[in-house]
């Protein structure tokens, strides 16, 4: 589409165009925090919405998968302590071998978080 009227504002191309509209809702709090750090840029709430948008970065949440890993992670740290308490009440020899086996068992765990992940 060229501009046949040569004077006057040339025509956007559809990349360019702000064609979308979002509306959101806000508390009071955040309207006015939003207008004041807009003020403070020196730019409209709607550039500084486009840039929170632009340099803004999303995670994830968490897959169910690595939930559960967490979860089993946490009995294990509970088990830890016990083992901790055992060895100070009968010595660490008896609770060597049960030390390593659940330090064993937290490697794999953990491997299968940072796979996941």
């Amino acid at each position: 589409m060229k501009n046949q009227n040569k004077s006057g504002r040339p025509i956007k191309e559809i990349a360019i165009k702000k064609g979308y509209r979002v509306n959101v809702k806000m508390a009071t709090e955040e309207y006015y925090t939003l207008k004041a750090k807009a003020k403070e840029a020196g730019v409209t709430i709607s550039e500084c919405m486009r840039r929170c948008i632009k340099n803004s970065v999303i995670i994830q949440r968490h897959s169910p998968e690595i939930l559960d890993h967490i979860r089993k992670l946490s009995g294990m740290a509970n088990n830890l302590n016990q083992i901790a308490r055992k060895a100070n009440a009968q010595g660490y020899l008896n609770a060597r071998r049960e030390y390593f086996f659940l330090a064993d068992k937290i490697d794999s765990l953990l491997n299968l978080i940072q796979n996941d992940s």
